[in-house]
């Protein structure tokens, strides 16, 4: 290992935290300090790749698998890594930030792999990006608890054979860290994110049997999986472990990503695990590349689009099969559903509702899939273990059956649904009281029984900017405006304040969060991400 030196990273901007020390210390940061160094340059230029891509798009309304990269889809002879052991099995994965208590419940939830999330479930205040760390660290010391302030109930972790493997989600390549700058520029939320993480546990994870795997999210092409490949090499020569001990498992949920699947999985083939359908993010993805390209691409209601439309199908049906050629895990979507402690008629309807999801998910070939709640482990295993039995992964099910045309993955206009009122309503709402959340520090809500999350936030904002631009006409004979934005934003932040009272509502970021929807909803320049502008006013 390089010798620690003094780190040349400023801190900026940042209250001390308890037990901070212990993750800053000066060998992390001149770790962190040297994979921005030499690899923030390059994802600078990915980044206006995104951008001249994204033009593309809107001058042709169309995508097609690349002709440059043929041969790599052509060659039948080679596969990734064979997974270690600690990632064989897959069948059920929770996910959820990285509080303490999220921390323990995770690993003692009964999945086999908990998604431990510096991303879509977590808002980046500088509190969350350094004691997340510090919890992980604490759980692979055995030396984290804790006790809830309400109850009095404690937790604490099962024996270690019962945890579920850990596997990291940095934040993506698009997400600045501003707390901490080398000459002044701030580096990458994603090499922060891995490069404490790495640093500070890679060791620790193999001398436990495990190791150093992550699930890396907003991917848009190869060429950034080929970016994260260098990152894990250099990674693992610098501390000193064998090249191969990262595993990696791509996030699918941009729709250009799933133009380049075989290829993502080819330029990381000695560090990757599979890939993994996220369907949310796909969803929003798809509003934003074809934001212009007229009514063939308008979505309706964000629940209207279920995993059996068929281009739904085709994008899962297209990676199980490209996975399992490639020898990689293929990993279902999320069931979000938040079971109600009061309710069991509404947990009733909703658990058969993810019952027939991860059934179907279990028939198409996935090797596993994923839960927001521990109450929805039993169910989601239960899909797997019929079809699995004893085998850790269908991988030997290789769907030949399976044939995507380019078309099929932006057939849109194949959906019967249209939008609807109470849709544009539900996306307003959601919105607002999810990133009055994220203001306050919280990634991972739950609003009217689903777990949102900013993926979800994403859809809601862009649904609205894209209804507005393509002019719908709901059932009631309401058209979507700009102005019957402003009306229903104002309708639900009255909604709000009856709900909770005058204090609590003066209390939160209420005012903040309906004026920052209607920013990233109604701007004619549509913000890429609203984590960006969302992130100037995190404090």
């Amino acid at each position: 290992m390089s010798a620690p030196a003094p780190s040349p990273l400023a801190i900026v901007d940042a209250e001390p935290l308890p037990r901070q020390e212990e993750v800053l210390t000066d060998a992390a940061l001149a770790f962190v300090a040297e994979l921005h160094r030499r690899f923030t340059p390059r994802r600078d230029e990915l980044l206006a790749r995104r951008a001249e891509r994204r033009a593309e798009i809107a001058r042709t309304s169309t995508l097609d698998f690349l002709p440059e990269t043929v041969g790599v889809r052509a060659d039948d002879s080679w596969r990734v890594a064979p997974a270690p052991a600690a990632l064989d099995d897959r069948r059920v994965e929770i996910t959820g930030p990285t509080d303490r208590k999220m921390t323990v419940n995770a690993l003692n939830s009964g999945a086999r792999i908990w998604l431990a999330d510096f991303e879509d479930a977590s808002a980046p205040t500088w509190e969350n990006v350094v004691l997340g760390q510090l919890n992980l660290i604490d759980a692979y010391e055995r030396r984290i608890d804790f006790t809830d302030p309400g109850s009095g109930k404690t937790y604490a972790l099962r024996p270690a054979e019962e945890l579920a493997t850990v596997v990291t989600r940095p934040r993506g390549w698009h997400l600045d860290e501003r707390h901490l700058r080398l000459d002044g520029t701030p580096v990458p939320g994603a090499l922060v994110d891995f490069g404490l993480y790495f640093f500070h546990n890679a060791q620790r994870l193999i001398d436990l049997g495990k190791g150093p795997y992550f699930y890396l999210p907003k991917t848009e092409s190869h060429l950034e999986a080929r970016l994260w490949n260098d990152v894990f090499v250099f990674a693992q020569d610098y501390v000193g472990i064998p090249q191969g001990t990262v595993r990696a498992t791509v996030l699918i949920e941009t729709i250009t990503a799933a133009y380049e699947m075989e290829e993502i999985l080819y330029e990381l083939r000695e560090h990757a695990s599979g890939l993994n359908a996220g369907r949310w993010d796909y969803l929003f993805s798809i509003v934003k590349n074809f934001r212009d390209g007229g009514s063939k691409f308008v979505l309706p209601d964000r629940n209207a689009v279920t995993m059996t439309a068929p281009f739904m199908r085709a994008y899962t049906e297209l990676l199980v099969r490209t996975c399992h050629k490639r020898g990689a895990h293929a990993i279902g979507g999320m069931a979000a559903f938040i079971p109600s402690r009061r309710d069991a008629e509404v947990n009733k309807v909703a658990f058969e509702k993810v019952k027939a999801d991860k059934d179907r998910e279990a028939a198409d070939g996935f090797d596993g899939s994923w839960v927001a709640h521990p109450d929805l482990v039993p169910i989601a295993l239960a899909s797997f273990d019929a079809v699995l039995g004893e085998k850790p992964n269908q991988k030997d099910r290789l769907r030949e059956d399976v044939s995507v045309a380019a078309g099929d993955l932006i057939a849109v206009d194949t959906l019967d649904a249209r939008p609807t009122y109470e849709g544009w309503r539900n996306a307003v709402a959601v919105g607002i009281r999810y990133i009055e959340a994220w203001l306050r520090g919280t990634g991972a809500v739950a609003i009217f029984g689903l777990m949102e999350d900013a993926a979800t936030a994403e859809i809601s904002r862009s649904q609205i900017w894209q209804w507005i631009n393509a002019d719908v006409v709901f059932e009631n004979g309401e058209h979507a405006t700009a102005d019957l934005a402003r009306k229903v934003a104002a309708e639900e932040l009255a909604t709000v304040r009856a709900e909770i009272g005058e204090d609590a509502f003066a209390a939160g970021r209420w005012q903040q969060a309906h004026d920052l929807l209607l920013q990233v909803a109604l701007d004619t320049d549509y913000p890429d991400f609203l984590t960006l502008p969302a992130y100037e006013q995190l404090r």
